[in-house]
């Protein structure tokens, strides 16, 4: 996504009391019910269960823009906690597969060769598309990238999840690309059910709705990215998503909500408090 040219940056130090503050109402919210059956002394059964889940855990590749690049922090904690792998492939101003318009194009192209050697080093079962404010092109074009993707997942024995974005601000830049923004999750789930179950879609609008400006899709102040609270709920949601499909339990939000990626440059370049 498009950034800022002279971001006002703050001071992580200085920032993470607040934003310890603001991640405390998931753990408060979520890992409260949770507590009960993760209050265990770490030892016997539960250590054992632990390190089976660890064993067993899934090596997730998360591609997609700087929205997913803002998401990827607390993402990588709540999925290390819960046994997983996790290595972000997200990329700022790209990240798009999308073989589209002369825009895109070039970007699907620095995408595809990154993916390649992110498959080929870091060898994932799950391949975590989030669609990136650049999936440009005609219904068509979408359909065909997202179908290479899959492929491409199918081939190297990993399975994959395109999520929705969420809500974001159409501003002066992206106001030219708003039909493809608005057709890029149809053309995803389109895919999706014709895949035979061999692709997740996997649609945000239940964490975020559909209003950018709306308190619900918790977008930083540029009303695009998102800040720790907002990242650290699609981080808690997502992780449940994966649960479910890989048969993991999630980690209590407690375990990695307060954690030092409150602190992310990241935040700073959003005007993060």
């Amino acid at each position: 996504m498009h950034t800022e040219t002279s971001p006002h940056r703050t001071s992580p130090r200085h920032r993470r009391p607040a934003a310890l503050a603001a991640v405390a109402l998931i753990t408060i919210g979520a890992g409260a019910a949770l507590a009960g059956c993760n209050g265990g002394s770490g030892g016997g059964a539960d250590a054992d269960a632990s390190a089976q889940q660890q064993k067993a855990g899934k090596k997730v590749l998360w591609v997609g823009d700087s929205i997913a690049g803002a998401e990827a922090p607390p993402l990588e904690a709540a999925l290390t906690a819960s046994g997983q792998s996790f290595k972000n492939a997200s990329s700022d101003g790209g990240g798009t597969v999308v073989e589209g318009d002369t825009m895109a194009g070039p970007m699907a192209q620095t995408t595809w060769k990154d993916l390649k050697k992110n498959l080929a080093s870091f060898r994932p079962d799950v391949i975590a598309y989030q669609i990136t404010t650049y999936d440009w092109g005609t219904p068509a074009q979408q359909r065909a990238s997202y179908e290479k993707l899959a492929k491409t997942a199918q081939d190297a024995g990993a399975e994959l999840d395109i999520v929705s974005a969420p809500p974001f601000k159409i501003d002066d830049f992206y106001k030219k690309y708003e039909g493809a923004i608005k057709s890029a999750p149809k053309a995803a789930k389109e895919v999706a059910d014709k895949s035979g179950g061999k692709v997740h879609f996997l649609d945000t609008t239940p964490l975020w709705g559909t209003d950018p400006a709306g308190k619900q899709a918790q977008r930083s102040q540029d009303g695009i990215h998102s800040c720790q609270q907002g990242s650290a709920a699609f981080a808690k949601w997502f992780t449940e998503q994966l649960g479910k499909q890989d048969g993991f339990t999630p980690a209590a939000p407690e375990k990695w909500a307060k954690g030092s990626w409150t602190g992310d440059k990241a935040y700073a370049t959003f005007k993060c408090e």
